[in-house]
């Protein structure tokens, strides 16, 4: 599917699993870097403007919710945008658009100007560079994909690690204002990104023959004609049932995935610890968190866990809301070290497959529209989740039911999925490759018994084989003219005859030349 013939690739077209690949890889490792890190990096701020606007902690918070906002909710519009242009265009215009609001935002008088500049069209710029990126990623490598995934999901850790001491050292040495003018900057590298998204282009024929070219403008036209009736957005991904169980699932983990790290340092804090101490917390998370993914990737390509991926991404959720449930119980600062650990393991596991999953499951062809219609879905949960936390905190003034409520939704989560897809989602049937495979056994075991046939009936093709091999030496005696002829299959040749044969010189002294003789 699609409107752009550049990026939607040849029939012939194979992933190269590298070469260029790698570049789209770097490019999709600083946009998911961008993409996560960004509304995080942003809160360093939130001081500065409560003291410049007079508002409160609320108010500024909700900077970083209409950044995940449009992030997420703006899916189906990045599948049109995509489909429509293509992926490099829509990453440049995008990183423009990035940079563009967070310049505007250094200039605003109001709170209500950054919600519109640094929010909306920032968070639009960031939307437009993150899902392109991830289309472009699942074209270029196939094999290798799971590892690719796992690499690219790893820049969101790495530039959370980043651009959090930089924006601190920007609000130190240039005020909010200079921070958010040298952000918008840096951000423009997005642009370069979008440059190295190269579109996979079918491979030339040299020698094609005239009819084959008379075929080939013809199968062009018909291909024009098949993407102008194409739809921008694909609703047909519905009728899949396994994505249906994937979306219902990936709505339900997002609702408690990303609550622990909202509040794993206001709980460290209630339990008597300095605000450095607590804020080193997150540090650990995110430090083994840039580890986990790359790791979780390469053990996800391997050959018996690949087409278990599904499982596999159910078993990371599955720890991940463990890890909450347990976490809850913390006392002390060493329990929460401890929790940080091995959520920093179950997020980075469930980062590194959510997207590889999905891959596996549409396929290429149907991803640009099946990840926009996903994300929409999440959205929701994004902008309900943390929320709902952040009352059921107020409520009950404990955090232990906040880590309870996260880590019974995600739990919940991965039991659908992995319940649903063992109920009601049926095998594929066997390829054409497996029947060619069981063909050639079939063959292989008739020439077995062939061969076991010929074995018995050995005594009573002796005789044949005694006449042949006369007929042979009365020929070898012969001029050696016109043997180009094919031997029968069934002469056997005694090896003294041939070594005489091989020493007796020809009349002008040279040893005699056949194409028997030579090997």
């Amino acid at each position: 599917m699609g409107g752009v013939a550049v990026d939607d690739g040849a029939p012939g077209v194979k992933a190269p699993d590298g070469g260029w690949g790698w570049a789209v890889l770097a490019g999709c490792f600083v946009i998911t870097g961008f993409s996560y890190a960004f509304p995080k990096a942003v809160s360093v701020f939130f001081k500065e403007l409560i003291r410049e606007f007079g508002v409160g902690y609320s108010d500024t918070a909700w900077i970083s919710s209409i950044l995940l906002a449009m992030l997420y909710g703006t899916g189906p519009l990045c599948s049109v945008l995509v489909n429509r242009f293509g992926c490099r265009p829509v990453m440049m215009v995008g990183g423009l658009f990035a940079s563009f609001g967070m310049i505007l935002a250094s200039f605003s008088t109001s709170i209500i100007h950054i919600y519109l500049s640094a929010g909306v069209i920032t968070g639009l710029g960031l939307a437009l560079n993150f899902q392109p990126s991830l289309i472009m990623l699942n074209r270029y490598f196939s094999k290798k994909r799971p590892l690719a995934n796992g690499l690219s999901a790893a820049g969101s850790p790495v530039a959370l690690c980043c651009l959090s001491p930089l924006g601190q050292v920007l609000q130190y040495q240039y005020g909010w204002r200079g921070g958010f003018l040298i952000l918008g900057g840096l951000l423009l590298n997005c642009c370069v990104c979008g440059a190295l998204m190269k579109p996979l282009v079918a491979p030339k024929t040299l020698d094609l023959e005239e009819g084959h070219e008379k075929e080939s403008e013809g199968i062009e036209e018909k291909k024009k004609k098949k993407k102008v009736k194409a739809k921008l957005l694909d609703f047909s991904v519905f009728k899949d049932g396994g994505f249906v169980i994937y979306t219902i699932a990936a709505s339900i983990m997002v609702l408690g995935l990303f609550v622990p790290p909202v509040f794993v340092v206001s709980y460290a804090k209630e339990l008597g610890n300095e605000d450095t101490k607590s804020a080193l917390l997150l540090t650990i998370l995110g430090f083994i968190d840039i580890f986990a993914r790359p790791t979780c990737g390469v053990i996800a390509g391997l050959k018996w866990v690949r087409p278990r991926c599904v499982y596999f991404f159910s078993f990371a959720m599955l720890f991940n809301g463990t890890a909450d449930l347990i976490g809850s119980q913390s006392k002390d600062y060493a329990s929460l070290v401890v929790f940080c650990i091995f959520f920093g393991i179950s997020y980075g596991m469930v980062g590194a497959l959510q997207f590889e999953v999905l891959m596996t499951i549409v396929g290429t062809e149907k991803f640009s529209s099946a990840i926009g219609l996903v994300l929409l879905m999440e959205a929701i949960a994004v902008l309900v989740g943390p929320p709902g936390a952040g009352r059921l905190l107020d409520a009950t003034k404990d955090y232990m039911y906040v880590f309870l409520l996260a880590g019974c939704e995600v739990v919940l989560s991965a039991v659908v999925l992995a319940t649903c897809n063992f109920l009601f989602i049926k095998k594929k049937p066997s390829t054409p490759a497996d029947k060619l495979e069981s063909i050639t056994l079939t063959d292989d075991c008739n020439t077995k018994l062939c061969s076991n046939r010929a074995d018995g009936n050995d005594d009573e093709e002796k005789g044949e084989r005694e006449e042949q091999e006369k007929v042979i030496s009365d020929e070898e005696g012969k001029d050696n003219e016109g043997i180009d002829d094919v031997r029968p299959r069934s002469v056997t040749v005694d090896s003294q005859e041939v070594e005489r044969f091989l020493k007796e010189p020809q009349p002008n002294g040279n040893m005699a030349a056949c194409p028997e003789t030579c090997l």
